[in-house]
């Protein structure tokens, strides 16, 4: 990191290496690397360790063990979790050779190195390890569903809409968790957005840019789908993509408006394009006239609902978008989460928005431009 490195004069390629959490600190108790009391990147955020390990990749190691005194037991009480519950955790496969990560508990490092928590200093320790690491994990192959309708003008530029077709499967009671809502609703706004634009499109009036129609495979399991496609040479170019309009949960009413249906909450519109954001309400005046709730947009929503969908993985590429949610309620991720407590009403008039923005954003002469900073 700039003037520092654990791995100056190592060579680490084909070796396993062994990290300890933390960084270096001066004798005044400052960190090293940032010289006051704040900690650095490799040590103040969730993903240290996968920050870590994607270093150590870079320099060709073979594997990592992370050790973690301080978040062990959660790691643990995680990982016996999934297993107890019969749980499912997913990840994205890659075809090339990967670095392993293992989190070896106080047990384990004490019997490997003995003065490990003495140790301040990287080094290269010449005894031999041997590790019979035996899995349980079952492989599952999943699919991202993509269709395209191209433009007539600008067949090059593709505005996405997304939504998911995965959900959280039967729970441990053999009841099976429906999610018409959490994610059919989304679904069948996609198809029927879809079969408009197909027949405008029949008709000769298609739009200028192209419309890409992603249905994603594992949102619930951590936007797995979505992150694939964005991050492993997308069929369309991110940088040749326009705008994601992302529909998650858009079919019941939420309490806060049990008395009057016709809103939605819209979220992340003004993030990255105030320019979208401007044209997401003119257009809701001009065709829809919904009452546009913006309380999940705020950064100090304790939900976070604006990293929790696919349209992050957009978001995150510099990509302005539009999340299109209804609000949970007392069935989400339950049996109750069932169609006849679908608001069709309600599902119709905010799939009608989506696609005039849609067809809006498709049809404009300039495309959507990106002219808000990214907040960190």
């Amino acid at each position: 990191d700039k003037g520092y490195s654990d791995y100056k004069g190592l060579d680490v390629s084909g070796k396993l290496i062994l990290i300890k959490s933390g960084e270096p600190v001066n004798e005044d108790g400052t960190y090293l690397i940032s010289g006051s009391s704040k900690k650095s990147v490799w040590s103040n955020k969730s993903d240290a360790a996968a920050a870590r390990l994607k270093l150590a990749r870079s320099k060709g190691a073979k594997g990592v063990l992370y050790y973690d005194p301080d978040n062990y037991g959660r790691y643990k009480r995680y990982y016996d979790y999934l297993k107890g519950s019969n749980k499912m955790k997913m990840e994205i496969k890659v075809e090339k050779h990967d670095a392993a990560l293992v989190l070896p508990g106080e047990t384990m490092i004490k019997n490997i190195f003995p003065a490990i928590r003495e140790a301040q200093h990287s080094g290269i320790i010449p005894q031999p390890l041997s590790l019979n690491i035996k899995s349980n994990n079952e492989a599952v192959s999943s699919e991202n569903i993509v269709a395209v309708i191209r433009g007539f003008e600008k067949p090059d530029e593709f505005v996405v809409i997304s939504s998911h077709l995965d959900h959280i499967g039967v729970n441990d009671n053999g009841d099976i968790n429906n999610g018409a809502d959490d994610d059919g609703s989304g679904t069948v706004a996609m198809l029927e957005i879809a079969e408009a634009f197909k027949q405008a499109a029949d008709s000769g009036n298609g739009p200028k840019r192209s419309i890409v129609f992603l249905h994603v495979t594992g949102e619930e399991k951590g936007l797995l789908g979505s992150k694939y496609y964005t991050d492993n040479d997308p069929v369309f170019p991110l940088s040749q993509t326009v705008a994601n309009l992302n529909i998650d949960m858009i079919g019941r009413i939420d309490p806060k408006y049990e008395r009057d249906g016709n809103y939605v909450y819209l979220i992340g519109s003004d993030k990255l394009s105030k320019e979208l954001h401007e044209l997401s309400e003119d257009i809701n005046d001009k065709y829809a006239q919904l009452k546009l709730d913006y309380t999940y947009n705020d950064e100090n929503d304790p939900n976070r609902f604006y990293y929790r969908s696919d349209h992050y993985n957009f978001a995150k590429n510099n990509i302005p978008i539009i999340f299109y949610f209804s609000g949970t309620h007392e069935d989400y991720h339950r049996p109750g989460d069932t169609p006849n407590k679908i608001n069709y009403d309600a599902l119709e008039s905010r799939s009608r928005l989506i696609f005039y923005t849609a067809w809006e954003i498709a049809n404009r002469d300039e495309r959507i431009e990106v002219d808000v900073t990214p907040s960190k």
